[in-house]
């Protein structure tokens, strides 16, 4: 029982993490100035929530590893997280792959709001 339930957990995370992936591709591949909708790669608030993303992806991954986070909080924060990547790209197609500082904010925001609940859950 508990083998099946960390092997579902290994799953949840790596689906997690493939997801966090691609958007990190996708915000990588795209070209500046061809257009709205167009992500650059460059641009310093993406490249700094990117990175906080993957991170917290991290955390969460290795929370399933260590056992420390069931599955029910596992789909929670990832389903969070997912909510926290849906916002980043909506904001970004509407400034040309950029981020204005109060859409960074708030990403930031929610991204902390996560950050303590993984916290939480771990322990």
């Amino acid at each position: 029982m508990n083998n099946l339930i960390t092997k579902s957990l290994l799953t949840l995370a790596v689906g997690g993490l493939m997801i966090a992936g691609s958007a990190a591709a996708q915000t990588s591949t795209n070209t500046p100035g061809a257009g709205p909708g167009v992500v650059d790669p460059g641009h310093p608030r993406v490249n700094q929530v990117n990175r906080r993303q993957e991170r917290q992806q991290q955390r969460i991954a290795n929370g399933i590893e260590n056992g420390k986070l069931s599955p029910k909080q596992t789909a929670n924060l990832e389903k969070r997280e997912a909510r926290v990547q849906n916002r980043e790209q909506k904001d970004m197609a509407a400034h040309n792959g950029h981020l204005t500082k109060r859409e960074q904010r708030g990403i930031n925001r929610q991204q902390n709001r996560i950050s303590k609940s993984i916290y939480k859950d771990k322990h």
